[in-house]
């Protein structure tokens, strides 16, 4: 239960340790796997001391057995093998300090870490860890490129001789770290972050030059597998070990299967690309000129026409038309013409002929009255002495009307 206290009444440190001892003590023995760190077997010593790490957090803790207890492992046991212990947890209060003290150690063998991989393998695939529309492409000409690998490495010097021999012109920002042991992951998780936070690196390569499975252990780790799928940098993951492919190889975007083989897929050859180049130009050349030669032979055939080698010859003809044309026109357009004046001639003269004045040029004359009505029967005459116009062809006069 939780104590009461206050600045005015606190505990003595004695009490404090006391209770977390008590507390302790209740807990019983639990079942505890970790990596060995430290090994003391001292000659002559009834007790051995060992200290059990997390591979994936940076978190020990001390350990002490029987000698009896050791002694039926102790040959197949040794510093970085994984154990499973059956430990009481025990809190040494004169110093504060908690420590596992052991009945029981348990090899941790291959064939039980191999299922333990296996499970955690299906448990992140089902997550989509390793799917591959979660892949990203690599650039195609890496400005910078991060590297993670032991330092003084065969798997260092392979990436950088080969990669600078394909193209002497790329750049590395390399992160040296443990590649196995307890130290491991932890280590290639920061410098894989690490390369991830800066904005120039391009791709991250993830090498090692291969090695037995708990050699490779660290890059199974699900801290590692998680780092590396929340990258935002293409990863290459390049730890030579073709056999048993450890779970970086999945989640990586891409799977070298050497160091080598790493710098071959992330930078381009030079000679390769100036080669590609060169074919590419002779292509295109070919190209031009062959589209050249077909214009030209099309053109040749066109010049080879009559209409072209005579080009005004259509122009001619049709002007002869055009002129023939015209002079028909003016032929019809003149017998139109003189039919109209014969046929105005004659309706003139019909027109004349039968016009008043005509017959007054024949001797009539015209009788009007006074109102300007003509006089067309005695009875239109009008009264005795009535006077009247009598129109000639020559001009006009006056006449009366008789009784």
């Amino acid at each position: 239960m939780a104590l009461t206290t206050s600045p005015e009444a606190p505990l003595p440190v004695g009490d404090v340790s006391r209770l977390i001892g008590g507390w302790i003590d209740r807990l019983g023995a639990v079942w505890v796997e970790g990596q060995i760190t430290q090994l003391s077997r001292r000659p002559g010593a009834g007790v051995v001391f060992l200290t059990l790490r997390d591979p994936s957090h940076d978190i020990s803790v001390s350990v002490t057995c029987f000698r009896q207890a050791f002694d039926r492992i102790a040959d197949v046991v040794t510093e970085g093998a994984r154990v499973v212990v059956l430990a009481k947890p025990e809190w040494y209060a004169p110093r504060g300090q908690l420590s596992l003290r052991a009945t029981e150690i348990r090899p941790v063998g291959i064939g039980e870490l191999l299922v333990r991989l296996e499970q955690l393998k299906k448990s992140l695939a089902a997550e989509g860890l390793f799917a591959l529309d979660r892949k990203k492409p690599l650039p195609f000409l890496p400005q910078l490129i991060g590297l993670v690998c032991g330092r003084a490495s065969a798997a260092e010097r392979d990436v950088l001789e080969n990669a600078r021999r394909r193209w002497p012109a790329v750049r590395f920002e390399v992160r040296n770290t443990a590649v196995q042991g307890v130290h491991a992951v932890n280590q290639v998780v920061q410098a894989v972050k690490e390369l991830d936070g800066l904005p120039d690196v391009d791709v991250i390569v993830v090498a090692r030059g291969g090695g037995s499975v708990e050699d490779l252990l660290p890059f199974s780790d699900e801290e590692l597998i998680r780092a590396v799928a929340a990258c935002r940098t293409p990863v290459v993951s390049a730890i030579g070990h073709e056999p048993d492919s450890p779970l970086l190889d999945l989640v990586a975007d891409v799977r070298a299967s050497t160091p080598t083989d790493a710098a071959k897929r992330v930078v381009p050859d030079v000679g390769e690309e100036l080669d590609r180049v060169q074919q590419l130009r002779d292509r295109g050349l070919r190209t031009v000129r062959g589209l050249i030669e077909r214009e030209e032979r099309g053109l040749a055939h066109a010049l080879g026409r009559s209409s072209m080698e005579r080009p005004h010859r259509m122009v001619d003809e049709r002007a002869a038309e055009v002129d023939a044309l015209a002079g028909r026109g003016r032929r019809v357009l003149g017998h139109l013409l003189d039919r109209a004046d014969s046929e105005l001639a004659h309706t003139r003269a019909r027109v004349v002929a039968l016009s008043p004045a005509a017959t007054l040029e024949r001797g009539y004359a015209v009788l009007q009255r006074p109102d300007g009505h003509v006089v067309r029967s005695p009875a239109d005459a009008g009264a005795p002495g009535e006077e009247l116009r009598a129109r000639v062809s020559e001009g006009e006069f006056t006449v009366r009307v008789a009784e």
